[in-house]
């Protein structure tokens, strides 16, 4: 940088170094400036990415509606054609009520259905029954579709037609072998599988059964037939499990007869054999009996005794009292003590009047002596009583005692001698038991597989079937809801994979540049100028509000030498820098345009003046640059060609004539305006950026990509330039999906005509 900027290289511009400072702290300010406002926007869009933004996916949706209406009309017309093209199938419903238990004329454990706490798993099974595979084939064979040529017939509209025709015959008559016939019936059992459906009732017992074919008539007589299969076949499974039992019982009764026969005789002859005599009741002998009895009358006796003697040592304690209980029960004594009751409260009551030596008290006194001593006579007769009430009941407990001693003796010795008596009557007994339970559950299953009642009743049957499917409207309804959902995904990620800035907002938060206007896209067949040759046009107006917008970029106005780049080439920066020259020229400012692109110049050919010699010309010192500056037909705007392209547009560009020319233009002009080389791929847009006082990067929408334009600036911040803004051009509010400013870049065009309205793009 001091090197390109010696003031000792040129023999012009003796206020170089004064420059040079300024331009310094202006670029210094700009860089710091603009990492102010990229870390402003940068932390704005941090701060909001979480949240969703249903106008911007809106915005998606407008501006890439034809990619959705497309795809939803792709599907519709897909959905229309296979719809149209679909066989049509016909439902018959029938519906049945399935109970879990039937009507109760008998009811026999194990044999008669019990509603049990599992009803779901009842009707779950139920269902599983309704589309077996054995119900499927008994259908089946009622319809006859194994025979002659029904499957056939439907061979062009269902696969198990086509099947069953693998292994038909044609032309002569043939009879059929075994795998034939047997593929026939897998093929005509499939067919009644695939069209059978199953639809449970909720909160009900009842069920519909559909069946789907092409034949609206085979559809109503299988949906009856599966109907009137499946009661059959339960009724066949009730009689056919009672008809086994039944069998099953009389074998085992045959047998447990034969077996109780041979068991009892060998009981009575061994009870024969010992002597041993039962009472017949049961299964103990008569001497057991007998010491049963015993035993209860002795456990009697113990506990007559136990009671007395408790009462009786409670007589002794009580010390010529007995209690309370015992007086209770004697009439006598409570009659005593109530006596004895009234003469105490008497003696008291009169004892408040009269001494105890007064006559009348000791009479008293005498008396409830008496009542005392009566009292005491009958609670000595209760302790005698008592007394010989243990004495009783013990000497009866001791006779007992003795007896059953002897009848325990005589016991054992009689179990001794019955031991292999009591396995014989085990046995025999067992056997009985066994005898008599089967015969019961013989007879009852006898009376309960005589009673054929159902638990499954027809509802109502099945009528000619109806067109089920395909269903035009719900076909055209869920494909436009997949088209839409297409459409939509489709354009969702084509916006997501397209990775260019196409609005100001985009150019702001990728780039952290201030957009500074945006220029409108020009329809055909209007071009640029004709556009700047109407002053009302949105084309015109725009470039004046980015003229406005540059005297407040900075802080001293409008840079006085102002560096017009791109990206990429073809982006619109030639234009803009010599429209914004003729603006800047209508406000009477002396203005000069430098064509500075060495590579591939274009303004010559719009200011239609040669490019015979220029700036390339100048920088070799080959002349002078009143030589290469031109007037043009607009008042107070200059213009430098850039002259011969230069094999070296780099070396010349980064010499010392270069910054003296700058700088001697900003003091002869008020504007200097230079249209760069784009910043990618070359050196060129660098090298003029460090020397400019402000730099303005012009973004196409829709075109330039956001790694380019942030390459290009950090290739621009890397050379120290000031970068005051980003301009937008050939921007279309329509293709964005949405309009931008006040209801569009229309605005611009306010009380123009309509016709500006319809721009080119160049």
């Amino acid at each position: 940088m001091s090197d390109n900027k010696d003031p000792g290289a040129s023999g012009e511009g003796g206020q170089l170094p004064t420059t040079q400072s300024a331009n310094e702290r202006q670029q210094a300010l700009a860089i710091a400036r603009q990492q102010a406002l990229s870390l402003d926007v940068r932390t704005q869009d941090g701060a909001d990415s979480d949240e969703i933004d249903l106008l911007s996916y809106w915005r998606i949706l407008v501006k890439r509606r034809w990619t959705v209406l497309g795809a939803a009309g792709i599907v519709l017309v897909t959905a229309l054609v296979g719809t149209l093209l679909m066989t049509p199938i016909y439902r018959a419903s029938t519906s049945l009520q399935i109970d879990r238990d039937s009507i109760k004329v008998v009811d026999v454990e194990g044999v008669t259905p019990v509603e049990g706490a599992g009803g779901n798993d009842f009707f779950q099974t139920q269902y599983e029954l309704l589309k077996s595979r054995a119900l499927a084939e008994r259908v089946a064979s009622q319809l006859g579709l194994a025979d002659g040529d029904q499957l056939e017939r439907l061979a062009p509209r269902s696969p198990w037609g086509a099947l069953a025709g693998l292994f038909s015959g044609g032309g002569e008559e043939e009879v059929p072998t075994e795998a034939e016939v047997s593929a026939r019936q897998s093929a005509a059992t499939g067919f009644i599988m695939n069209g059978l459906t199953v639809e449970p009732v909720r909160n009900s017992r009842l069920v519909r059964v559909h069946f789907d074919s092409p034949d609206p008539e085979l559809s109503e007589r299988a949906a009856n037939a599966i109907a009137e299969a499946f009661i059959a076949s339960n009724l066949e499974r009730r009689f056919d499990s009672s008809s086994y039992a039944k069998t099953y019982l009389e074998d085992r009764l045959q047998e447990l007869k034969l077996k109780l026969e041979d068991s009892e005789r060998k009981l009575v002859e061994f009870a024969q054999q010992e002597q041993i005599v039962s009472s017949g009741e049961g299964s103990a002998s008569l001497s057991e009996q007998n010491l049963g009895t015993l035993n209860a009358a002795l456990a009697e006796a113990r506990r007559d005794r136990i009671r007395a003697e408790a009462r009786w040592r409670q007589a002794q304690a009580s010390k010529g009292t007995v209690l309370l209980g015992e007086i209770g029960e004697n009439s006598i004594i409570q009659s005593l003590q109530e006596r004895r009751a009234e003469l105490n409260a008497e003696y008291q009551d009169k004892l408040r009047l009269y001494k105890p030596a007064f006559p009348a008290m000791v009479q008293l006194k005498g008396q409830i002596d008496e009542v005392e001593r009566q009292i005491s006579e009958e609670v000595a007769n209760i302790k005698s009583a008592i007394q010989a009430e243990f004495l009783a009941a013990q000497e009866q407990e001791r006779l007992l005692g003795e007896q059953m001693a002897g009848l325990k003796t005589e016991v054992l010795d009689l179990q001794s001698r019955s031991i292999q008596y009591n396995i014989f009557k085990r046995e025999v007994d067992t056997n009985r038991e066994l005898y008599d339970g089967l015969l019961q559950r013989y007879k009852e299953i006898g009376v309960a597989g005589g009673v054929s009642s159902n638990n499954i009743a027809v509802v109502d049957r099945a009528q000619r079937g109806f067109k089920y499917k395909p269903s035009l409207t719900r076909n055209l309804a869920l494909g436009l809801l997949a088209g839409l959902m297409l459409g939509v995904l489709l354009a969702l990620a084509f916006e997501y994979l397209d990775d260019t800035l196409k609005s100001p907002e985009d150019v702001e938060k990728q780039t952290g540049l201030s957009v500074l206007g945006v220029i409108p896209l020009l329809k055909a067949p209007m071009t640029p100028a004709k556009a700047l040759d109407d002053p009302r046009s949105a084309f015109s107006e725009a470039y004046r509000s980015v003229r406005t917008a540059l005297q407040f970029s900075t802080d001293s106005g409008v840079p006085r030498c102002l560096l017009v780049t791109s990206a990429a080439p073809a982006e619109g920066k030639s234009t803009t820098a010599l429209t914004l020259a003729k603006n800047f020229a209508q406000l009477g400012k002396r203005v000069l345009i430098i064509d500075a692109d060495l590579r591939n110049p274009s303004l010559h050919r719009a200011l239609e003046k040669p490019n015979d010699i220029g700036l390339s010309n100048y920088l070799a010192g080959a002349s002078k640059a009143t030589e290469v500056i031109h007037a043009t037909d607009s008042p107070h705007l200059m213009f430098m060609p850039t002259g011969p392209l230069p094999p070296n547009p780099a070396e010349l560009l980064m010499g010392p004539k270069m910054l003296s020319l700058i700088s001697i233009a900003s003091e002869k002009f008020d504007q200097v305006i230079i249209d760069g080389p784009p910043v990618m791929g070359l050196a060129d847009a660098p090298i003029l950026a460090n020397m400019a006082s402000g730099t303005l990067l012009v973004v196409e929408a829709g075109e330039t990509r956001i790694t380019l334009a942030r390459n290009a600036l950090k290739r621009l911040y890397s050379a120290r330039a000031h970068v005051i803004g980003a301009l937008l051009t050939k921007f279309s509010a329509k293709h964005a999906g949405y309009g931008y400013g006040y209801g569009g870049y229309n605005y611009y065009s306010y009380g123009a005509q309509p016709e500006p309205k319809k721009l080119a793009r160049r």
